[in-house]
């Protein structure tokens, strides 16, 4: 139920194990958040949602389905990501640890020291960061040394560093997780990222995320499974008859579709799940790109707006309280740079957008600009073209984006540790044959599969 990643990836799963899948679609393609359009100029490519991909790229799921097979291709950018800063310098994250650290100044060795061992460790630990945290890890000492500072806040994790350059290039990355970073494991999230990218870099999908979802809909085909698009499950009884479900919905959703089947226990506790703040997505149709002051965000296809560690963490403490700051904290899409493809001549897309409170009904365009244009004097008047997305317009397109939170969830210490419930196993819901899948579940959001893949392992444990 639900053709996004991780409904794709747990029907892949099923399908290879011999099971007879079949796939349904709200919309009228599958993809789910891995979708993109022309959706300013014809020829000019914007993603949807998900747009830069380190954690799926070397997924155990993805990385393991030889996709190129089915036309999905990668391509890096010669910057991963950039954070620019008032006074014109950037932080610049490169794939290579030693590359990045050397630019930090006097936090070479703390930047190597949480980074070079945990990227080299990647390959392996990785199926086990991509998993429930409750359970005995396949590497513990690898594990331990990954998973240590991870259960810091970030403000804590960032007083290592004494450059200002270190401490809001961690900011930024540890912000992908929309929560404050004052609390304790708001440093996972970042880390997680930051450890991913220094093993496989900051990669997009030449042609758009859509690329992603075309090969995985091209693989379930080729082992028989099958897709309906255009069918909106609201009631049990529209269920054909099926040993195993697969639920890539919000957890609130399930307990409005099951009802009374879900146990009371489960349905009280699913009802509780916590969606946190949401996305003001803006697209741009930019003549010449963005002028960036700093030079490494002109080369970045990742550029993260939000000044110094210290606002940064004001701003997604604001947000997550509910209240709109004037300056929020924005990520700017530049995956033209390393697929030339998505532009028309010299008019660029950018995609980007700001973090703001859950179910914002605001108008933060002009913030959006505002900020950039802080980092970037006169990109106003290079803009030709924007479209805005409001966090309504995400909720709408996207039922799991409950509130405009593209991530299915509020990351806090609970859901990050347990999935929508207290339970040891975040897959269950306490109805025979049916499992939860979506990126509410471990280990989260992401192009990577890996919630759907985890899922339908247990399914399959049922069905044996």
């Amino acid at each position: 139920m639900g053709g996004g990643p991780n409904g794709l990836a747990a029907a892949i799963t099923l399908a290879e194990a011999g099971v007879d899948v079949t796939v349904l679609e709200a919309t009228d393609e599958a993809g789910g958040g891995m979708r993109s359009g022309e959706a300013l100029i014809p020829g000019m490519l914007h993603d949807h949602c998900a747009a830069i991909h380190p954690m799926a790229v070397g997924s155990p799921f993805l990385g393991g389905h030889s996709l190129e097979k089915y036309g999905l291709r990668w391509a890096w950018p010669q910057v991963d990501c950039a954070h620019p800063l008032d006074d014109g310098t950037a932080g610049a994250l490169f794939r290579s640890v030693t590359r990045t650290a050397e630019q930090l100044g006097v936090d070479d060795r703390a930047w190597r020291w949480l980074f070079e061992r945990t990227a080299q460790d990647y390959g392996q630990t990785k199926f086990d960061i991509m998993g429930p945290l409750l359970r005995l890890p396949s590497h513990p000492v690898k594990m331990a040394r990954f998973g240590l500072p991870a259960v810091l806040p970030a403000t804590a994790l960032a007083a290592v560093f004494r450059t200002e350059r270190a401490r809001a290039l961690f900011g930024g990355v540890a912000a992908h997780a929309f929560q404050r970073l004052d609390r304790p494991l708001s440093a996972a999230v970042g880390l997680g990222i930051l450890t991913a990218g220094h093993h496989d870099g900051w990669p997009v999908a030449i042609g758009g995320s859509q690329a992603i979802a075309a090969a995985m809909v091209a693989l379930l085909a080729e082992l028989g499974g099958k897709i309906e698009t255009g069918l909106e499950v609201t009631s049990f009884t529209q269920l054909p008859i099926a040993d195993v479900v697969m639920w890539d919905v919000a957890p609130t959703a399930l307990v409005r579709i099951l009802g009374d089947r879900l146990p009371p226990r489960v349905a009280r506790a699913l009802s509780r799940f916590r969606y946190g703040p949401a996305a003001y997505k803006v697209d741009f149709a930019v003549e010449g790109g963005v002028p960036w002051a700093a030079p490494e965000a002109r080369q970045a296809g990742t550029v993260h707006l939000g000044g110094t560690f210290a606002e940064i963490a004001s701003t997604e403490r604001a947000v997550a309280e509910g209240r709109m700051p004037a300056s929020p904290f924005v990520l700017v899409g530049q995956q033209y740079l390393a697929d030339p493809g998505r532009s028309v001549g010299d008019l660029h897309p950018i995609y980007c957008y700001a973090h703001v409170p859950q179910s914002y009904t605001g108008d933060a365009y002009q913030a959006v600009v505002d900020q950039i244009e802080r980092f970037a004097p006169g990109f106003q008047d290079r803009i030709v073209a924007h479209r805005v997305i409001t966090p309504a317009d995400f909720s709408t397109a996207n039922s799991n984006y409950v509130g405009g939170n593209i991530l299915t969830g509020a990351k806090d210490i609970r859901q990050l540790v347990f999935g929508p419930r207290i339970t040891p196993r975040p897959y269950h819901i306490g109805v025979k044959g049916h499992f939860l899948c979506s990126a509410a579940t471990p280990p989260g959001p992401g192009a990577h599969g890996m919630c759907g893949v985890q899922a339908a392992r247990r399914a399959m444990r049922e069905l044996a």
